[in-house]
């Protein structure tokens, strides 16, 4: 079992906490780097999906996951991000420009959503996010000069320096690298004051505003953030799915994302990048057992949002920390082996009760 001594604060703050966290991070980052040559290009495009849909995860986990704000509308804001990086495509504007401006205008819209988060909270603010995400999605279907409308819109592929990026590895080292950066991002906003400032308003929001933390500026602060990763994750999306309806970004995709967190774990960044590889992994291991199943349940249209909810309900009943927190116990279950002992197992549960969403 590894100690960790700690003898100034900024090691408590450190991007990596020890020596073999470094490692096994270098480990994966080669074998991401690697992944290219050794798989398919089908599996190469999923691999995309989830560097994407862990962006978008990366901005919800910093909105209900650390600062304890319900979004039930998240799909509004890669909407967003997505058309703009479609419109701003179209008419010839470089990459490098489009995307930030994508996940500015996300945020911009993140920022008007959020105001209601200053008055209502817990379930009436899911309700709000969640009419925000049918209102956006009528927007997009009437829209029809700049949207497409329920026709859609052909989003033309990227060119950046030259160089094509439409699909194969040119495109997932693309999303890689915007994923890398958007995890550093939000590793980087959880260690500074505001990320703590976030943390105390999901504890408890008197406590923080007794400590100074102006809940109006954080809360809005929060949304906006939220709302830019998943204007960029958007935007990426835009490119690699290269046709976008509004049927694409329904009440159904809000509510598969904030499944998505809550499945891989709410208060921690690898939960994110767990939920996102569960969102794309479940439909690929539905479709490769359907040849087993019974006949009826095979031809099932709800096959995969049943097993979805399912499995959401028995992560709420017997792993509230998801995926992440299943693989903590384990962990440390080999960790302390073989001096393990069941009442090891309640103090760290309820260690981790003071980390769960309030």
């Amino acid at each position: 079992m590894r100690f960790i001594f700690k003898t100034r604060y900024e090691q408590d703050i450190n991007l990596f906490q020890h020596g073999g966290q470094m490692f096994w991070y270098a480990v994966l980052g080669l074998v991401l780097m690697a992944a290219p040559f050794v798989v398919s290009s089908y599996v190469l495009t999923q691999l995309s999906q989830i560097f994407i849909y862990s962006i978008v995860a990366f901005g919800l986990m910093l909105l209900a996951g650390f600062t304890g704000q319900l979004s039930l509308g998240h799909a509004a804001f890669l909407a967003v991000g997505a058309y703009t990086e479609a419109v701003l495509a179209i008419a010839g504007v470089p990459f490098l420009v489009s995307v930030p401006l994508s996940g500015l205008f996300a945020a911009v819209v993140g920022i008007i959503v959020g105001l209601p988060a200053l008055r209502v909270k817990g379930l009436y603010l899911g309700i709000a996010t969640l009419a925000f995400g049918t209102i956006i999605e009528e927007i997009i279907a009437r829209a029809e000069p700049i949207t497409g409308g329920n026709a859609g819109l052909m989003v033309p592929p990227i060119n950046l320096f030259g160089l094509r990026f439409a699909d194969g590895p040119a495109f997932y080292y693309l999303a890689f690298a915007f994923a890398l950066a958007a995890g550093l991002i939000l590793i980087n906003i959880l260690r500074s004051p505001t990320g703590r400032a976030f943390v105390a308003i999901r504890d408890s929001e008197i406590s923080a505003q007794s400590m100074g933390v102006n809940l109006a500026v954080y809360k809005t602060m929060s949304f906006a953030i939220s709302a830019a990763f998943a204007g960029v994750a958007g935007a990426l999306y835009a490119h690699n799915i290269r046709f976008l309806s509004p049927d694409q970004f329904t009440v159904v995709q809000s509510i598969e994302l904030i499944m998505m967190v809550v499945i891989g774990g709410l208060g921690s960044i690898h939960g994110a990048v767990y939920g996102a590889i569960f969102l794309i992994a479940l439909p690929q291991a539905i479709n490769a057992v359907k040849p087993f199943l019974p006949l009826f349940l095979s031809e099932a249209t709800g096959l995969q949002p049943t097993i979805f909810g399912l499995v959401l309900v028995l992560v709420v009943l017997f792993e509230p920390l998801g995926i992440y927190g299943a693989w903590l116990k384990t962990r440390t279950y080999f960790d302390l082996f073989p001096f393990y002992r069941q009442g090891m197992f309640r103090r760290q549960k309820a260690f981790q009760k003071s980390d769960r969403l309030k």
